[in-house]
């Protein structure tokens, strides 16, 4: 059960746009373990081993090992076996790697090569479901919360209720697009009334407070909001991010390779949701549902650049150790979305249906990324390989747009600077992330190769991390959702078959990957750390606790590759 202090600062943005969320974001920087099938029959331990073009796209240098110019292409089909039937297609088809490796002798032991590939590195399909029992805790009551404790204060302006600040330059960040839908269409009915003086007796803002009058154990006009029994979610997503990597590499004297790549990566995201509360009344009657529906997309461009080495420390022997590092993913990204909040509550009961929308533009950066792999060949039958990579997402970063400035000769730059709440957040809800890959290949004849592979991937979130609506971000304006989840360590099996004949090759891998959770549908709140542990002014009917549920992604992939050296 997560537990929160309500802490607030007045310092204020002064921008028109923003950045996404911690979770939004989250699923952006990590990668998928996808490309040829050799690779991922392999468990893509081969950052040391090199010679296969996926390589490119992890340790640059593994493309030095080429000594024939190759051209490969795969597809395959990704299915979730833990999907529930919410008329969305459980199995897809999939475009998943191209690449081209172009091999120039510079010496008699030496070559120069040149490389360019794309690989869907991100593949945002899945859907989760959640149901749970909210024992009257609610997500409009967080909502009536933050109105409460002067998180965001209300005024009534053309005919409905908006953010005290909400029409100029500086609004009240932590009103969100929920907390707009809830104050107009749930909690703006004829059983609440506006309030010119809140809990800490802010005088000149607005709450909206019980019409009937009941005072709170603060002493104040009771805040409005309705308590729930339960609820059901269900997210789809789908989408993917595609990265194009443009590599040169070579060799000296084939015991040193090195390795330079340069990539670009092109985001599409999306997802449709549906969050639905059982509302109940003060004597714990049923009266009704309430349902918030969220569409979002996000999409943009990024580049990184990727630079890694391979190096035999014995001569004689076959063994390399192979070293790796990744910049940051500069990423320039556009999310939009329309959101709607739908009742079918009894008589008397909120305020109808409504919709809202919003589009906004951003910067986010992935952390640097290191690695280190190990390699063994035992002759021409069995090549053994390992790999760690680390990467601490906790140090990523987003970015608020601030418009452009043109310099003395008339070139435009855009401007940009860190949104500071929700880079505090990152912090909290982010760690650093360990990537285990081991890896064999068994050649029990020369063109019949047998694969298998192993990846563990250790959890990116804090266990006790939560998607903090009360913070001061311009991230939490644009907010069209409330839920989160907080993803365990990921757990991949994978196993391969490949075949040459002359120039050509087909390769044939299958991946198992299954990653649990905890799903959260909104932050939790505490009545007593909100008035700093004072008894007298503790209000138990306020606290708003939802427990976490367990959830979990579990994924299959079939991919098939087709190669041809000359």
């Amino acid at each position: 059960m997560k537990k929160i202090i309500i802490a607030f600062s007045f310092t204020m943005l002064g921008v028109a746009a923003m950045g996404q969320e911690t979770y939004g974001n989250a699923q952006l920087a990590s990668k998928d373990l996808n490309g040829t099938a050799r690779y991922v029959g392999m468990g893509g331990a081969m950052e040391a081993l090199g010679a296969d073009i996926s390589t490119m796209s992890s340790n640059p240098a593994g493309i030095g090992l080429f000594r024939r110019s190759m051209i490969s292409g795969s597809f395959g089909f990704n299915s979730q076996s833990d999907a529930a039937d919410i008329g969305k297609r459980k199995t897809k088809a999939s475009f998943d790697h191209a690449g081209f490796v172009h091999t120039m002798r510079s010496g008699r032991n030496s070559y120069v090569n040149f490389g360019v590939s794309y690989t869907k590195s991100r593949n945002f399909n899945q859907i989760l479901t959640a149901t749970g029992r909210l024992n009257g805790a609610s997500q409009n009551k967080l909502s009536s919360m933050k109105n409460y404790n002067d998180l965001y204060r209300l005024e009534e302006r053309n005919g409905e209720l908006t953010s005290q600040w909400g029409t100029n330059n500086n609004p009240d960040l932590p009103y969100n697009q929920v907390d707009y839908l809830y104050s107009n269409a749930l909690l703006n009915d004829k059983n609440s009334q506006l309030v010119g003086m809140n809990a800490n007796g802010y005088n000149g803002g607005n709450y909206l407070g019980d019409a009937s009058g009941v005072l709170d154990a603060s002493g104040n006009l009771r805040a409005a909001y309705y308590n729930a029994d339960g609820y059901d979610f269900f997210r789809g997503t789908s989408g993917y991010i595609g990265e194009y990597n443009f590599n040169i590499s070579g060799n000296s004297r084939n015991r040193f390779y090195w390795g330079l790549t340069f990539g670009l990566y092109d985001v599409n995201y999306s997802h449709a949701s549906e969050y639905t509360e059982r509302l109940v009344n003060n004597a714990q009657n049923p009266i009704g549902t309430v349902t918030i529906a969220d569409e979002r997309t996000i999409s943009g461009t990024g580049f990184d650049i990727k630079a890694g080495v391979i190096f035999r420390p014995i001569e004689d022997s076959p063994f390399r150790v192979g070293l790796y590092v990744h910049t940051p993913t500069w990423y320039d990204l556009k999310t939009e979305n329309r959101t709607t909040l739908v009742s079918k509550l009894a008589d008397g009961c909120g305020n109808g249906n409504k919709s809202t929308s919003g589009r906004y533009d951003y910067k986010f950066y992935t952390p640097w990324r290191f690695g280190g792999s190990l390699g063994y060949t035992v002759g021409k039958h069995l090549a053994l390989g390992a790999t760690y990579e680390y990467a601490d997402y906790s140090y990523s970063d987003i970015r608020v747009n601030e418009g452009g400035v043109y310099d003395y000769w008339g070139n435009y730059y855009e401007e940009s600077s860190r949104d500071q709440a929700m880079k505090g957040n990152i912090k909290n809800v982010l760690k650093g992330v360990s990537t285990v890959k081991v890896g064999a290949e068994y050649k029990p004849m020369p063109n019949l190769a047998v694969r298998l592979g192993y990846n563990y991937v250790s959890p990116m979130y804090n266990k006790n991390g939560y998607k903090d609506g009360t913070l001061n971000s311009y991230s939490t304006y644009y907010s069209s959702s409330t839920d989160y989840t907080n993803w365990n360590a990921t757990n991949r099996v994978t196993a391969g078959v490949g075949y040459t004949y002359k120039k050509f090759s087909i390769d044939l891998a299958y991946q198992y990957s299954r990653t649990t959770g905890e799903f959260f549908p909104f932050m939790s709140y505490s009545d007593l750390d909100a008035v700093n542990g004072d008894q007298n002014k503790y209000d138990s009917g306020y606290d708003n606790f939802c427990d976490g549920q367990k959830v979990s992604n579990k994924h299959h992939q079939l991919i098939l590759t087709l190669g041809y050296r000359f």
